[in-house]
């Protein structure tokens, strides 16, 4: 295998996967985009041994154990011996080249990995803080990485960008609480549920009743305090990346949005994005100095 059939096949490992938000577009700058499908290709293959429920808690952690052995022997200066794994040798392949000739913190992959692993056996969480911490190791790495891998080691931007990132991470949790519901997690704080006197036998009955949209409201406006904070990310740089930035940006925004409008009944519609909300997106990321539309 060659290292450009390597990044191949991250890249197309990040097209079969549909997300919110743009994951190595063509916005990016061609020189960036085989290292952030590496990048991705790496934390969507452990987000997928976490939530893997055909498998026990502790063979899950196994896998997420074994990923981070082969990161570290992806840059480590004398390769350690594993077993090997076609889809794995592909990603640390492109991931290791990715890491050498970027500089990227290896911490920043580790936070990931330490994620996923409290998503096996952590279900619920007492209060804002602790699910702050939780963001602060599954979301925010990702964006210091693509500002790393573009160049930039700024702390003003890394704020800036953890924002954002906690946000899109929140957006996604409020979208995406049935599904999560299913699967036994539920990342609305224990301690907001009680304040609004939100049940959890509403959420098994399908129900988005009064409590749970008044405890959803709180949670919502939290996420747009931290989208306000993190705009910044979309003026500060040049270039095609900013307009990448700027589109991550209001694509999540629309969710939320779209979040608040449906009364965050996720029961009868979940939000989306679609091919119909291009036009406004791209159209908000030019002209971006002005108030955004909904």
């Amino acid at each position: 295998m060659t290292l450009a059939d390597a990044y191949a096949s991250c890249e197309r490992l990040a097209r079969r996967h549909y997300e919110n938000f743009p994951v190595a577009s063509l916005l990016l700058p061609a020189a960036m985009r085989p290292h952030i499908a590496a990048v991705y290709a790496f934390a969507r293959a452990a987000d997928d041994f976490a939530d893997e429920g055909d498998r026990t808690p502790a063979e899950r952690i196994a896998l997420l154990d074994d990923w981070g052995q082969r990161l570290q022997a992806s840059v480590a200066p004398c390769p350690m011996p594993l077993v090997p794994a076609r889809e794995a040798d592909a990603i640390f392949l492109a991931l290791g080249h990715t890491i050498r000739s970027r500089d990227l913190p290896v911490g920043l992959f580790e936070d990931l990995l330490s994620a996923f692993r409290q998503d096996v056996d952590t279900e619920r969480y007492a209060t804002w803080a602790a699910l702050m911490d939780y963001c602060r190791r599954s979301a925010n790495p990702v964006g210091r990485l693509v500002l790393r891998v573009a160049g930039h080691a700024d702390d003003r931007l890394d704020r800036a960008s953890d924002a954002v990132c906690t946000a899109l991470q929140l957006t996604n949790f409020w979208q995406d609480l049935e599904r999560d519901w299913q699967k036994g997690r539920l990342y609305v704080p224990r301690d907001e549920c009680e304040r609004s006197g939100a049940r959890e036998a509403d959420l098994d009955a399908r129900v988005m009743s009064a409590a749970w949209r008044e405890a959803l409201s709180e949670m919502a406006a939290r996420t747009r305090r931290l989208f306000d904070q993190g705009r910044a990310v979309g003026d500060s740089l040049d270039g095609r990346l900013r307009y990448e930035l700027r589109l991550t940006w209001l694509g999540g925004v629309r969710i939320l949005d779209r979040l608040e409008q449906v009364g965050f009944d996720v029961f009868t519609a979940r939000p989306t994005l679609g091919k119909s909300d291009v036009p406004a997106l791209l159209w908000n990321a030019i002209t971006w100095s002005r108030p955004k539309a909904a």
